[in-house]
């Protein structure tokens, strides 16, 4: 009889474990936004207004952390980590803890230890045809898509006049978390800066009022530079494929003549300086803008453009990086770890400049057509192992949709036009196999199947230059091919272990889908294109 009483007791416990546990997941399940949608296209086919020179503005604001607000501290044993236990900070609010700056990338505890250059949200707005749209570029690991909504919501309301706003981060490995898998962990939870978040998206809030506030009519150069692989990009993994396109546009007041803005977009990760520099920095972005803008002396060098230089990380995946090489600066100097960041973002910016300058001198004055147009649309993305624990823990990417063994996270995709500057957005890092071709099907590979991602994106693309944002509207992680998904034995290309890439997203079905649905929304903005050439 005691037996049979412990036993019921012991259930009762365990279905009264199971309705806590319940209710605790419902409410961590449900994250912020949960009925809000966007599916779009803008204008209508049938609905377009009188086209006009089209207006530019830029809006720039400072996203640095304020050092005063944090504690300081020494690496004693000078590992590039903090460790309580042998480190030493100065606990400057009293608190009888470390509140340090968590910087993102490569592992957890690294914490900065000061400021080598400024981090920024940049943002550039056009207006024609009835429509404002702005571009934001933010230095920034990553954001993920409800905190892009956050913003979203808040620009409905008061200013209402904007269109359509898209988000993008620039993905520096030396800026604070923003997503929470970097920051110290403790026992339960991380010690992750919501204030900071917090003050990253009010800062791009002004960013985006004041490019709007500085709108001028414009005229355009386009032009598209030739990135090689030497020197540039090493491909950490198998195949081969690198982000060789750089296109750049240069926006100028069509009455005074003077720089609006450059933009530009190319795919490398923001890692240079390494996982010991414990400085913020948007590492080789910051060299490239400060080159657009401001020009460089000596060999190489070229008059800088004046504006402001707003930069787009391109497909990233794959994993395009340059920890691996040394660069060789415009003298002829390698450079290592501590300065092949100013290396590559001014060798970066020596072909921007010189392929903007050829055009002009080619007679580009201006784009053909003025017109602008967006196609935007909620997704939701297939998320597996270990990703949907921290989602349906509310942790990271708050919010899950679906059953538990078929989980999903809500996310975006936009499709814009900018008179003749085509766009497509990535909510990830996306291998650049998707985007430009040569996705392979290799021995060892999960799932034996011919290449799905095709056609690639930018093949399909209609603009006289064609633009991939990643990190668009939010980072799920790499978006990886699924015939080079690769997480069980036996492994491709003669891995001994899996290939780094598949733990952050889980799911394999995760990049046809955002294929797919991106060749939707091309097709949907190259219809509402069409109508707009027949008005004209």
């Amino acid at each position: 009889m005691k037996l049979l009483r412990y036993i019921k007791r012991g259930l009762q416990l365990v279905v009264v474990l199971l309705f806590l546990l319940f209710v605790v997941l419902f409410f961590t399940t449900r994250g912020p936004h949960r009925g809000s949608s966007i599916d779009v296209t803008y204008p209508k086919p049938e609905k377009w207004t009188q086209v006009n020179q089209l207006q530019v503005g830029v809006g720039v604001r400072d996203i640095t952390p304020k050092t005063e607000l944090y504690d300081s501290w020494i690496d004693v044993n000078a590992d590039g980590k903090f460790d309580p236990e042998t480190d030493q900070y100065d606990d400057k609010n009293g608190n009888g803890t470390f509140d340090l700056i968590w910087l993102a990338g490569f592992g957890n505890k690294r914490a900065a230890q000061g400021i080598h250059d400024p981090l920024w949200s940049r943002a550039i707005a056009f207006k024609n045809n009835g429509a404002i749209i702005v571009l934001v570029s933010i230095d920034s690991i990553g954001i993920t898509h409800e905190r892009y909504l956050d913003i979203r919501a808040r620009l409905s309301e008061e200013a209402p006049h904007v269109t359509h706003v898209s988000f993008a981060a620039t993905h520096t490995h030396n800026a604070p978390d923003t997503i929470g898998l970097w920051s110290y962990k403790e026992f339960i939870g991380r010690k992750f800066d919501d204030a900071y978040v917090r003050y990253v998206q009010d800062q791009i809030f002004e960013s985006v009022l004041d490019s709007v506030s500085q709108l001028v009519p414009a005229k355009t150069v386009l032009a598209e530079a030739k990135v090689p692989m030497e020197n540039f990009t090493h491909d950490a993994r198998p195949p081969v494929v690198v982000d060789k396109k750089l296109p750049v546009a240069w926006f100028r007041n069509l009455k005074t003549g003077k720089t609006i803005a450059t933009l530009s977009s190319w795919g490398m990760h923001p890692e240079g300086f390494g996982a010991d520099f414990p400085l913020i920095s948007s590492d080789f972005v910051h060299y490239y803008r400060e080159a657009m803008e401001n020009g460089i002396d000596g060999k190489g060098g070229f008059k800088g453009f004046g504006g402001k230089a707003v930069y787009f990380t391109g497909p990233v995946g794959g994993l395009m990086t340059q920890l691996n090489i040394n660069i060789e600066d415009r003298f002829g100097e390698s450079n290592g770890p501590k300065s092949k960041s100013q290396a590559q973002g001014e060798n970066l910016a020596i072909i921007a400049a010189g392929a903007l300058n050829k055009a002009k001198q080619d007679g580009v004055d201006d784009m053909s057509h003025q017109g602008i147009a967006f196609s935007a649309k909620t997704i939701f993305i297939p998320i597996g192992w270990p990703l949907k624990v921290a989602v349906a823990l509310g942790m990271v990417h708050p919010g899950m949709y679906g059953l538990p063994f078929n989980t999903e996270v809500k996310s975006e995709i936009n499709a814009i036009r900018i008179g003749d500057l085509e766009i497509i957005t990535s909510p990830g890092e996306v291998f650049p196999e998707i985007v430009d071709g040569g996705i392979e099907s290799p021995e060892g590979a999960d799932i034996r199947t011919e290449p799905v991602e095709v056609p690639p994106l930018r093949s399909v693309m209609k603009g006289a230059i064609n633009m991939n944002f990643n990190l668009g509207m939010d980072e799920i992680g790499y978006i990886i091919p699924i015939s080079q998904w690769d997480r069980e034995p036996p492994y491709t290309y003669s891995y001994r272990e899996p290939p780094y890439g598949e733990v952050y997203i889980g799911d394999p079905n995760a990049s046809p889908k955002i294929h797919q649905e991106s060749l939707r929304l091309l097709e949907r903005l190259h219809e509402t294109l069409k109508a707009s050439v027949r008005e004209q």
